[in-house]
């Protein structure tokens, strides 16, 4: 079973019976001859990850755990609530919602243009033919296009998606700019969860643990967005343009499975070898990467989508006295808001 691959084969693609094109914007990604959509970078990556996640549970280990228990959480606005503001004519938190994502997307084109910490200096074990040997050696490359797109060959990514889905349903234009906030990652303030081992090997472990929670719960906003965008009863002067947008995001969601899988057998791997510790000793990994991930479950899941959802309200709130329905609007909002969505 294969278990070395090259960089070359951890990017390569398939033969496309057709590009991926949508409004005159390249993207990447194309179709099979029967029109199915085919991931970018999936060719040799897709084998990859299967031979090491066989290798992982022959040798009594799984891949990390990260389920629906997850996706829970308040958000602001929720899928009901963006219908209603849409069927009432407010697009603006819509457009919003749409053009922060893609702009998130697009940082992630960071795992292509950065060198990060070689874990075998780090781990005890010999990882070069596992997932985890292959993290500089094109796995995160491949992850980073997928976010970022190749910008100078004009092939848009996930970013791009995300603006050409938003574009077909909302007139450019229609709306200032918007910006995402500086980080969405937990902000750690200089903590740190794993003394044990070397800062830059922390700080990695860190990053990739963030990135893996990230990609998980993003699946909320992709599935909600398809839910407003698939609403009979909005863009009805344009169905066919918002079933399309609802496609292109089911082709990022297609996208986002390899990242996730990808992630969870990196960590996996880890949690079945030894690190070397800042004494001069060694000790399982297992107990490091557990810490952290319960506190960053604990954060992701009950504190973070509280503290965001009512940092939201306040603009919303504006945006909705603002549109001329006044109290009776704001009224009908917050009776449809989650648990714990609203300020006290």
């Amino acid at each position: 079973m294969k278990d070395v691959y090259t960089f070359d084969e951890l990017n390569d693609h398939h033969d496309y019976a057709r590009e991926h094109v949508v409004n005159g914007q390249r993207l990447h990604g194309g179709f099979d001859a029967g029109g199915n959509y085919i991931p970018p970078r999936t060719r040799s990556r897709a084998e990859a990850l299967a031979n090491w996640q066989r290798k992982l549970e022959a040798a009594g280990g799984s891949l990390f755990e990260a389920d629906a228990s997850l996706l829970t959480g308040p958000r602001m606005p929720n899928s009901e609530q963006q219908r209603l503001l849409l069927a009432n004519g407010l697009t603006r938190p819509f457009w919003n919602g749409l053009t922060i994502t893609g702009k998130i997307e697009a940082r992630g084109r960071v795992l292509a243009e950065m060198q990060f910490p070689d874990l075998q200096q780090l781990v005890v074990e010999d990882i070069s033919r596992m997932a985890l040997g292959h993290l500089n050696k094109g796995l995160l490359v491949a992850h980073g296009i997928d976010e970022g797109g190749e910008p100078d060959k004009g092939i848009g990514g996930h970013d791009v998606m995300w603006f050409v889905a938003r574009d077909l349903v909302i007139p450019p234009g229609t709306h200032p700019d918007v910006q995402p906030p500086e980080s969405i990652s937990r902000p750690e303030a200089g903590k740190r969860w794993m003394p044990e081992i070397a800062q830059p090997y922390e700080m990695f472990l860190s990053f990739l643990m963030n990135l893996l929670m990230i990609e998980f719960r993003a699946e909320i906003g992709f599935a909600s967005t398809q839910q407003v965008l698939r609403a009979p009863e909005l863009f009805t002067d344009h169905r066919a343009a918002a079933e399309d947008a609802a496609e292109i995001i089911e082709r990022i969601r297609t996208d986002e499975t390899i990242h996730v899988w990808g992630l969870r057998l990196v960590l996996g791997e880890l949690r079945q070898l030894h690190v070397r510790t800042v004494d001069g000793g060694t000790m399982p990994a297992a107990p490091l990467i557990d810490r952290f991930w319960a506190g960053l479950v604990s954060w992701a899941v009950h504190e973070q989508p509280v503290l965001a959802a009512q940092t939201a309200y306040p603009a919303l709130r504006e945006q909705i006295l603002d549109s001329g329905r006044g109290d009776a609007l704001l009224d009908d909002f917050c009776k449809l808001a989650d648990a714990g969505a609203l300020p006290a």
